[in-house]
C-alpha cells in the first residue's frame, strides 16, 4: 500500500492566504504541513485563511489538530480560518470533536450538484 503524505501550496492575494493541501494528513506529515501555513500566516497576517481540503484522502487526529491550531493562530493575527472543500468523513470528524464551536472557524457546506 503506497501512501502520499500531505504537502500544501500556499497562495497570498488580496488579504486572504489559500492554503490547499494534498495527500494523507497523519501524524507525519502534520508538522512539515503546520510549519508552512504558520510561516505564512505569521508573514502576510491575513484577514482570512481558507484550507482547501479537496484533495485530502486521509485525516486522522492530526489533521484535526492542524485545522483547531491553525484556527488559534488565525485568532491571534485577526483572521478568519474558513475549511472548503472537505469530504463527508472529515467534516464529521470536525463535527464530532465540535469544532463548530470556535469563534474563527468556518467549515464551508458543500455546494449542492
Amino acid at each position: 500500500m503506497t501512501k502520499e503524505n500531505a504537502f500544501c501550496r500556499t497562495q497570498y492575494k488580496n488579504g486572504i492566504l489559500k492554503v490547499s493541501i494534498k495527500g494523507e494528513i497523519d501524524h507525519h506529515s502534520a508538522v512539515k504541513t503546520r510549519e508552512k501555513i504558520d510561516e505564512d500566516i505569521l508573514t502576510h497576517r491575513p484577514k482570512e485563511v481558507i484550507l482547501d481540503l479537496s484533495s485530502v484522502s486521509f485525516m486522522d487526529s492530526s489533521g484535526l489538530g492542524l485545522i483547531i491550531g491553525r484556527a488559534a493562530l488565525g485568532q491571534e493575527v485577526g483572521a478568519n480560518v474558513r475549511v472548503r472543500n472537505a469530504s463527508e468523513r472529515i467534516k464529521k470528524i470536525l463535527s464530532m470533536a465540535g469544532v463548530c464551536r470556535i469563534e474563527n472557524l468556518i467549515i464551508e457546506k458543500s455546494k449542492e450538484k
